[in-house]
């Protein structure tokens, strides 16, 4: 979700519960409670609408379902104020608020075809004979995600209120607002799994092919380098096909990428040699999974292209104050600038392209525009990929 989309989705989930807050301040200015607190009248209904529908909200993000109408239920009656609240989907009741067991449930979704259908907030008398019934009449308010009526919001009341109406219609507005984030989340979650199913693939066949006739060629000559070097391959596989978590440690990643280029060091020996210099305090930093192990298989791929006979690669982590920066060097045959942003805009082919403009849009996804890769290279002067990692980020972590 890009920050537009961000910023436009919490205009739009704060708008209607600043509305509700004027229907509960006049609700609570009328029907004073006597209370002390800290605070102009306005202010603590302001706080306690917020408050309310916080608390709601965790629940919608979820999606909208028995388990999290019955958990959202009761704080939305709370911002309406009223005496019993129904939240539906488009063929049952999923919870009911208020009066318990009332002879009223089983005719909200008879009630309800008009608005399904038109997706339009209707009134109607609920037709109760029973004299002292607290519910004779409701006001339905659809609740709409992805251009699609989901279900609705109805609240009942005694007699018609046109406050309660409108307030009605801009609560079930707040909450068609988590439910399209919610849907967001979903897409993004999605995105991210497609992103690193698409980084285990690029693991190529030849690499899996050639270290493991790598490790079958000290079998004979050195058994116990063989057995260290299966085990190595068996965990840097396991790593990478993990399937649970979205983000690792930095330990973890260099981890992964010390294996890598343990069976890549089998392979081609003295060709190829590495430097590690890694600040352990940045050690424990999150940052997404798979994100660093591409570019060291781009810097090697690229430092043993062609005629080069050896190549130096060099991985540093170091502690850049409220950030980590991971800087991954080689002196290989480099790349043209203009290829580069091809790239990067994901024009490049397949072979050469996946893993930089992956890693480069996952890490502006989950950190911002200002956190893409630096990449430096021309032809023949190697290249050079600068990583910043914010040290601290609300909702990332690893498992």
């Amino acid at each position: 979700m890009t920050a537009t989309g961000t910023v436009t989705a919490i205009l739009l989930a704060l708008c209607p519960v600043l509305l509700g807050a004027g229907f509960v301040l006049g609700r609570r200015t009328a029907h004073p409670a006597g209370r002390s607190d800290v605070g102009t009248p306005v202010e603590r209904a302001t706080f306690e609408t917020l408050h309310t529908a916080s608390l709601a909200a965790p629940a919608l993000r979820a999606g909208l379902t028995e388990d999290t109408a019955r958990k959202s239920a009761r704080r939305l009656r709370s911002l309406l104020g009223t005496e019993a609240l129904a939240l539906t989907n488009r063929s049952t009741v999923l919870t009911w608020d208020g009066t318990s067991e009332h002879p009223h449930v089983k005719n909200v979704m008879p009630q309800l075809e008009p608005l399904l259908a038109g997706g339009r907030t209707i009134a109607f008398d609920c037709g109760c004979d029973t004299l002292d019934c607290p519910l004779r009449w409701a006001v339905a308010a659809p609740v709409v995600a992805d251009g699609r009526v989901r279900g609705a919001v109805v609240a009942y009341a005694p007699r018609e209120s046109a406050v309660l109406a409108r307030a009605t219609d801009e609560v079930a507005r707040w909450v068609s607002v988590q439910l399209e984030l919610a849907e967001l989340d979903r897409s993004r979650t999605r995105l991210i799994e497609a992103e690193i199913k698409a980084l285990r693939a690029q693991i190529s066949p030849h690499f899996i092919f050639n270290s493991l006739a790598a490790i079958a060629s000290f079998v004979r000559t050195d058994p116990e380098r063989a057995r260290e070097l299966l085990l190595e391959f068996a965990d840097f596989t396991r790593y990478s096909f993990r399937r649970h978590g979205e983000f690792t440690t930095l330990a973890d990643e260099l981890h992964s990428i010390d294996q890598y280029l343990a069976l890549v060091r089998a392979r081609f020996g003295d060709r190829l040699t590495v430097t590690l210099r890694i600040a352990p305090e940045v050690l424990a930093v999150t940052l997404p999974f798979l994100c660093l192990q591409p570019l060291v298989e781009n810097a090697v791929k690229h430092g043993l292209e062609g005629t080069v006979t050896r190549s130096r690669i060099s991985i540093g982590a170091t502690d850049a104050g409220a950030e980590a920066e991971v800087v991954i060097e080689d002196d290989g045959v480099g790349m043209d600038p203009d290829r580069l942003r091809a790239i990067l805009r994901g024009e490049g082919d397949r072979s050469t392209g996946i893993g930089l403009s992956n890693v480069d849009e996952r890490l502006r996804q989950v950190f911002g525009d200002a956190y893409g890769l630096v990449i430096e290279t021309a032809v023949g002067a190697g290249t050079k990929i600068t990583v910043r990692i914010p040290k601290y980020r609300a909702g990332v972590y690893a498992p």
